[in-house]
């Protein structure tokens, strides 16, 4: 394995359950400066990261209050649990010396940038790390779409998913077919063919429009995002049809 990296500039795509630790929902500090240190080791190696992170933590605690709730309204509460969970794990990288800006798609500038993609972009070539939250501003469109729509717009090398407690892509759920087989490698149309879970649909399309490979693997096994960025062959890798 190379001790230089294979990517220049990456997007991370987080789920928030999975800052979840061991609780039903809400934020485990543990797992917020566990995943910090897994970052910090690619910060290490010069790597550019934008960051998008899931809201369902969160939002988990009042779907529970939330029916005869309208789709809209959802929507934007899950909006600016993406935001709570960013403004935490922002905390949790600046202590550990990783220089971060969080931006949101929907305004609130006393405590983050709005998204300007410039903006954006500078702030990942003087080496700190961006945190973009509220996925995309709209309503129906998931932190998938979001980060893929991020990725795309940073000119990103690639979108890393980081899963919780699943190595990669598989053909049946492995939680509950023990002998389901993982692929290495598929391509967008596989994807597409055999239903496989990887993201939504849309978000699925905007990668294979342009051409935006995605990696995925579990961000559980300590280690794992550093040998993924150096090139070692974990997970799984969705790209477009080979010649």
């Amino acid at each position: 394995m190379s001790e230089k990296p294979g990517f220049k500039r990456i997007l991370l795509k987080l789920s928030g359950e999975a800052l979840m630790g061991e609780d039903d929902y809400g934020i485990d500090a543990d797992m917020l400066d566990r995943f910090a240190e897994e970052i910090k080791s690619i910060y290490e190696l010069g790597v550019e990261v934008g960051i998008v992170i899931g809201g369902g933590n969160i939002y988990r605690g009042v779907k529970a209050v939330a029916e005869g709730i309208d789709k809209v309204t959802g929507d934007h509460m899950g909006m600016l649990a993406t935001v709570i969970n960013s403004l935490a794990f922002q905390s949790a990288l600046e202590r550990h010396g990783i220089t971060t800006r969080l931006q949101t798609a929907i305004k609130m500038e006393q405590i983050a940038e709005p998204f300007i993609r410039r903006r954006a972009m500078r702030h990942l070539e003087k080496g700190r790390f961006v945190i973009f939250g509220a996925g995309t501003g709209n309503p129906y469109f998931t932190t998938d779409t979001a980060a893929a729509l991020r990725a795309i717009e940073i000119n990103a090398d690639a979108l890393i998913m980081a899963k919780n407690g699943v190595d990669g892509i598989y053909d049946a759920d492995p939680r509950v077919v023990p002998d389901a087989k993982r692929y290495t490698s598929v391509t967008y149309t596989e994807v597409h063919r055999k239903n496989l879970r990887v993201m939504d649909l849309t978000a699925i399309t905007l990668c294979q429009e342009n051409r935006l490979p995605i990696l995925v693997f579990d961000m559980n096994v300590s280690g794992n995002l550093k040998r993924l960025v150096l090139g070692e062959n974990i997970g799984t890798t969705v790209t477009a049809e080979t010649a």
